[in-house]
């Protein structure tokens, strides 16, 4: 008798699933008609394109060269994907207040991130991001120079290991110097991930990076029922549990630290006497009348130092990367750095410094726009919007592909070439053509941060080392694993400068 329930819920679950599934395409079919995409399977539409995290960014490129800047395909039996690399297209979402939910994508990151800054919506995230913008206030930011040229001190030691050598893969070395920085600057602790790069902390942003890209693509992973069967699941609950307390630790401590000088004010009543740095902001400020909670600094915590870590650290190795290879271009920007350095080796460079940079500033920008930190990013249809005259079907995600328009010849002629100087002067008439650190409403709160980070890194390893192409040229494989990474390193080779 009870298999017989079972079986007869089974079979009605599976009525009203399809019922709806037949329904939301019927709906839809104004809207997509006129759109082309890979045709797929019946309910799992092109799931199959999808093995592993490696197969992400290249079906992505695959799909823009054979349907076009706006294509549309079935990922699993629950959504349809609109992948936009087309302008107009791109304005209309990025500058849409009512398209800035993230997508479901994003769920995955919760259990580390919580509702934080990234994965937030509406008047919470309203909210939060009025709060933490003065965090970057300029004076704010002169404060992290110091941290800069620490890591970036130990960054130069560590390379001397690899001077003259045939091969130097640069992205293990940066990406430990970007973790210390932004735990230094952000969090105020010193975990010393140069030192000691198999640490539990380090090893544990690794694996909630990677596994939340692993349960997008996975239908078995997705589902709530049976991702806790997987290894994956016990992994990152072990991988949470170490950050939570690493985060918790130092909230904790800084507290007490403000408690007992008798800082604790509101942030209403001392901003304008004295500007404060991330972690002290969170404490002291108050929503209603309250300070934040401790889940909630901690929240706004581990965002940032998810969006500060691995971004900055692709970005940085990939510039290093395209300078090793135009060595035309490191000429140039070498030589700007003897203009404001004069005996360039061992200065400080100060914030004015970095500011002055212009050059180098241009080469960043051009590694961003080929190799975008975050080459896609997910937004979820949450109530009609109109676009070229119909209306975006509601529930369906919109997964924007900084990585295909930023290769769009009609608004980076010859783009797969890196050429720095199209960023001279640049215009501003095409802003969501270049979208490395999104655009709109909810664009990257900490980019100015990160720039200057990006440049005193960038600027101590052009000071001190010159960047050669291997022999042969390293062939990148990228892979979109929420950041664009290569999967065979990113090659190069370090001399010393005379």
């Amino acid at each position: 008798m009870i298999t017989i329930v079972i079986i007869l819920i089974f079979i009605l679950v599976s009525i009203n699933f399809i019922t709806k599934y037949l329904k939301k395409l019927k709906q839809n079919k104004d809207f997509y008609q006129n759109i082309r995409g890979p045709r797929g399977l019946p309910i799992l539409g092109s799931a199959l394109d999808f093995k592993t995290t490696k197969d992400v960014l290249q079906n992505l490129i695959n799909y823009t060269r054979d349907y076009g800047e706006v294509v549309t395909a079935q990922i699993g039996p629950f959504h349809r994907y609109i992948l936009v690399s087309n302008y107009d297209f791109l304005e209309c979402v990025l500058s849409s207040t009512k398209l800035s939910s993230k997508s479901h994508n994003y769920n995955f990151l919760r259990p580390w991130l919580g509702t934080g800054l990234l994965t937030s919506d509406g008047a919470k995230w309203k909210t939060h991001r009025r709060i933490l913008t003065p965090a970057f206030h300029f004076q704010i930011l002169e404060q992290f120079i110091e941290v800069f040229e620490k890591c970036g001190n130990t960054l130069l030691e560590k390379l001397r290991n690899e001077v003259d050598k045939e091969t130097c893969d640069i992205y293990p070395y940066v990406t430990m110097c970007t973790l210390d920085i932004i735990c230094e600057s952000i969090m105020g602790i010193s975990i010393n991930a140069q030192e000691d790069s198999t640490s539990d902390y380090v090893q544990s942003v690794k694996n909630v990076c990677r596994i939340m890209v692993e349960r997008s693509i996975s239908p078995l992973q997705m589902c709530p029922f049976m991702y806790p069967l997987t290894k994956n699941y016990w992994t990152e609950k072990k991988s949470l549990k170490i950050l939570h307390k690493q985060t918790n630790d130092v909230i904790n401590a800084r507290r007490k630290e403000l408690e007992s000088s008798k800082e604790v004010s509101s942030y209403e009543e001392n901003f304008t006497k004295k500007k404060k740095p991330f972690l002290d902001l969170l404490l002291e400020t108050k929503i209603d009348n309250r300070l934040l909670t401790q889940e909630e600094i901690r929240e706004e915590v581990d965002t940032f130092m998810f969006e500060g870590h691995d971004t900055t650290a692709s970005a940085v190795s990939f510039t290093l990367f395209c300078l090793a290879n135009n060595l035309e271009s490191q000429q140039k920007a070498f030589e700007e750095q003897q203009a404001i350095f004069g005996n360039i080796q061992n200065v400080t460079a100060s914030y004015t410094d970095l500011q002055n940079m212009k050059y180098l500033e241009q080469v960043i920008k051009e590694a961003l726009r080929l190799y975008p930190s975050v080459p896609f990013y997910g937004r979820e249809i949450t109530e009609n919007v109109e676009y070229d005259g119909k209306l975006l079907p509601k529930g369906d995600i919109l997964l924007i592909f900084a990585f295909g328009i930023h290769r769009n010849e009609k608004y980076f002629p010859n783009p797969e070439k890196f050429d720095p100087d199209r960023f001279h002067n640049m215009d501003n008439k095409t802003p969501y053509a270049y979208i490395p650190f999104s655009a709109g409403p909810r664009n990257c709160i900490g980019q100015k941060f990160a720039m200057l980070e990006m440049k005193s890194t960038v600027s101590k390893v052009l000071r001190q080392y010159k960047l050669l192409p291997t022999t042969p040229q390293h062939e990148l494989e990228l892979v979109g694993e929420t950041i664009l990474k290569s999967t065979n390193g990113i090659k190069i080779r370090v001399t010393l400068r005379n």
